[in-house]
């Protein structure tokens, strides 16, 4: 069956199509895609990982079409971004 695997860092982003087995696992599925070995900081342990932006765990039995994603730590406050927008507005008048 075709899933897909994503994954984005601060520089790219990363979307492939791949082919798994029916009884495939979301973790057999990023093992797979090669993301571990282009991305060594990812440490499967410590990252959450979830299909279709909704967390799950790494033996979650995957469907035909799914997107697998790994997920990484927030790097700003999501309240505080209209905030900092708002006052780059302001300055620029």
């Amino acid at each position: 069956m075709q899933v897909a695997v994503a994954y984005a860092d601060l520089a790219q982003q990363v979307w492939l199509r791949i082919e798994v087995p029916e009884d495939a696992t979301l973790e057999q599925a990023i093992i797979k895609s090669g993301l571990l070995r282009q991305f060594p900081e990812i440490d499967l342990t410590e990252r959450p990982v979830g299909i279709f932006g909704k967390l799950a765990k790494l033996d979650a039995p995957l469907k035909p079409g799914d997107r697998v994603e790994i997920y990484r730590p927030i790097t700003a406050d999501p309240a505080t971004v209209p905030r900092r927008q708002m006052a780059d507005d302001e300055d620029d008048d």
